[in-house]
């Protein structure tokens, strides 16, 4: 063999055994490790790097997502592991210890280039979209996340099964009577996984689905999903990380079910000030007519009062029969503004309603929902029909509620030091 000629050689320059021992295994490593040397450049500079270049060139989209893990790359490192563990064989005596070592050592090589070369197919798997539809897309993220933990798990097992000589499954099955310490390790990743298949199965939360989750502060688009942890990016651009079993435990709000349905609420109200409401005289009632959305309702209403009252009563008092009230004419144009606003839909839910009143006056509530849905689109058409009401109010004789502010406070100083002088 090699050592043994090169040992012989070294003790006919006359060299000790000792180091004629040292300086022979040291020469034979240097051969080994240039050998490793040399093929690596050849594998990753020409063969590599060809390989590289013409797929590259390919138009298939999951090609890109293999290059971009660098799965073809890890993959190469077999070629100069199993030429090294070959020289080993052909160089090395069997028996010897420094034989043993660098097998272990190669073995051990062997199985970390299998983890990373499964750990960058699955990651590549995971990039690989145009394969795999949306809704689905979430359930692949959680099982390419597992395979990437029991790869790891699994060339942790078997590098210590090749410098122990013990079998993997022994040690297997010593973790495995470690139940508990194993569930305390792996409870995240468990939990993540069991609540990943959940999502998926109740189809719970989608990449894309608008999600706002309060306790952890996050209010925007689910950006990724994994065993452990859905990545949402908030409104403002910043990035909340949510476990993934907390979506399953905990409450939350998607609302993905507004984006299917075609439409966004409008859930606001306006408050008028109680004091400025009262029954409509004749004219108030004559300038409305002026008012085109309301010509019908006024002449229906008008006919309806008369016929009523012609059976009730007549005193001088205003209480006696039925009376248009401001409020209530401003309620119907109201609704027949909204019913020709071309943003409203007119499909579901609409109405134009009162609340209770209180120390802020008499809401009127307005709870439709519009067509366009795009965030800032949609404020600009709920700005447009409060603008528009807010103005409209004064030409029924109401008031918006508002609470005193300081101009109010120096105009009511103003009139009384006016008065007293």
């Amino acid at each position: 063999m090699t050592e043994n000629w090169l040992y012989t050689l070294l003790i006919e320059l006359g060299l000790a055994n000792i180091d004629a021992q040292t300086l022979a295994y040291s020469i034979t490593l240097f051969i080994i490790f240039l050998i490793a040397a040399l093929a690596t450049h050849l594998v990753r500079r020409i063969l590599l790097a060809s390989v590289t270049k013409l797929l590259k060139t390919s138009k298939h989209s999951w090609i890109s997502a293999f290059l971009k893990h660098g799965f073809f790359k890890k993959l190469s490192w077999f070629v100069p592991v199993a030429i090294v563990s070959l020289a080993i064989d052909v160089i090395l005596p069997a028996n010897s210890s420094i034989y043993v070592l660098t097998k272990r050592l190669t073995m051990s090589c062997f199985v970390i280039v299998v983890v990373f070369s499964i750990t960058a197919l699955l990651g590549s798997l995971n990039d690989t979209k145009s394969l795999v539809s949306k809704e689905r897309r979430q359930l692949l993220r959680s099982y390419t996340d597992v395979g990437r933990i029991l790869a790891y798990l699994f060339g942790f097992i078997f590098i210590i099964s090749i410098f122990t000589g013990r079998s993997p499954w022994g040690i297997i099955s010593v973790l495995g009577g470690l139940t508990a310490i194993t569930l305390l390790i792996f409870k995240d990743a468990i939990l993540g996984f069991v609540a990943s298949i959940q999502m998926s199965t109740m189809d719970l939360v989608r990449l894309g689905d608008w999600i706002e989750m309060n306790q952890y502060g996050a209010d925007g688009e689910v950006i990724e999903i994994s065993i452990h942890s859905v990545k949402v990016q908030n409104w403002d651009k910043t990035i909340t990380s949510i476990p993934t079993y907390s979506l399953v435990s905990n409450s939350f709000r998607n609302w993905r079910g507004m984006s299917e349905s075609g439409g966004r609420r409008i859930k606001r109200a306006l408050h008028i000030d109680q004091q400025s409401i009262r029954f409509c005289d004749t004219e108030l009632l004559t300038q409305l007519e002026n008012v085109a959305l309301l010509q019908t309702y006024l002449k229906t209403k008008h006919d309806e009062l008369t016929l009523h009252n012609k059976t009730t009563a007549q005193t001088t008092s205003v209480l006696n029969g039925r009376r248009q009230t401001n409020i209530g004419v401003f309620r119907a144009y109201i609704i027949a503004y909204l019913k020709n606003n071309p943003n409203v839909r007119q499909n579901m839910t609409f109405l134009v309603r009162q609340l209770a009143p209180g120390g802020q006056g008499l809401p009127i509530e307005i709870y439709v929902f519009s067509k366009n849905q795009v965030w800032a689109e949609y404020e600009a058409i709920q700005a447009d029909i409060f603008d528009h009401l807010l103005a409209a109010a004064p030409e029924f004789g109401l008031r918006i509620f508002q609470e005193p502010t300081g101009y109010d406070m120096r105009q009511i100083a103003r009139t009384n030091n006016s008065s007293d002088g």
